[in-house]
């Protein structure tokens, strides 16, 4: 029973199943449920967040899942991938583990230095291909669509050049409101840039995703004091990043279309 309940329910307490079983006249303590689902496999985790899917986004992720699900590899190589992320100072990206004695956990050198509200942050615009990192640029008032197309309009073709992508290539970004504009449109329609159809609430099929927390692990690691050290560290780690692992984050992209068909349209471990 107490398996069968979690099962359908995994939101299920141990308190809720005490009561559960004393109602069917079994009196059973919390570590014996724990043991018990411990033996089937199960235990317990904190639920991860996850953008929201309504039925109308699970039907529009198969569909580009479906669709593009036997692409050649060639194709997926020549996208530029993009996206906008945030980065914090002393901010929850900046975990690190120490070797220390017993009684040492406050000295300097094995504490990560935290304010609050997390110290600030920065954010930032950046594009990719499986050829390398692309332009990254540090967005510093809040982005509307007249500054995101004039971001475009100075990185996007800077980076497919320096990329040295092939004619015909595709430009990937979401549904974002700013890129998803009229006047966005257009101006993509103008320059006769190709712009892949984007399934929405979808960053697990971005792979820029993984880049943006491989270069948040890469800054943590320096541990900047200030704004101004966070957007140079940024600037030199994403220049950094090698170009395999731009590499490998598009090869294995079947992989997540594969996962996604798998999945019935859900959220991915990508």
């Amino acid at each position: 029973m107490i398996t069968r309940t979690v099962s359908k329910n995994p939101r299920t307490t141990r308190g809720d199943l005490v009561n559960d079983l004393q109602r069917a006249g079994t009196k059973v303590t919390k570590p014996t449920i724990s043991n018990t689902l411990r033996r089937q496999g199960l235990k317990s985790c904190s639920a991860r967040r996850v953008p929201l899917l309504k039925p109308v986004h699970v039907q529009a992720r198969l569909k580009f899942a479906r669709e593009h699900l036997d692409d050649p590899d060639e194709d997926w190589e020549n996208v530029i991938w993009s996206d906008e992320t945030k980065i914090e100072l002393f901010g929850k990206n900046s975990t690190r583990r120490v070797w220390r004695t017993k009684n040492a956990e406050l000295h300097p050198k094995n504490t990560i230095p935290t304010v609050k509200h997390g110290g600030g942050n920065i954010m930032l615009w950046g594009c990719f291909s499986a050829k390398g990192p692309g332009r990254l640029i540090r967005v510093k008032e809040r982005m509307n669509g007249a500054m995101y197309r004039e971001i475009l309009s100075e990185n996007l073709l800077p980076s497919a050049r320096a990329l040295k992508m092939k004619r015909g290539w595709v430009f990937q970004h979401d549904n974002d409101p700013k890129h998803t504009a009229r006047a966005t449109k257009e101006w993509l329609r103008k320059k006769h840039f190709k712009v892949l159809e984007w399934p929405s609430q979808s960053p697990d099929l971005n792979p820029i995703e993984n880049l943006w927390r491989e270069l948040k692990v890469r800054v943590a690691q320096r541990q900047p004091q200030n704004i101004t050290a966070l957007e140079e560290i940024c600037m030199v780690e994403w220049a950094k990043i090698p170009a395999t692992v731009c590499e490998n984050l598009v090869k294995t992209y079947r992989k997540r279309l594969t996962s996604v068909i798998a999945n019935k349209g859900y959220k991915t471990k990508y």
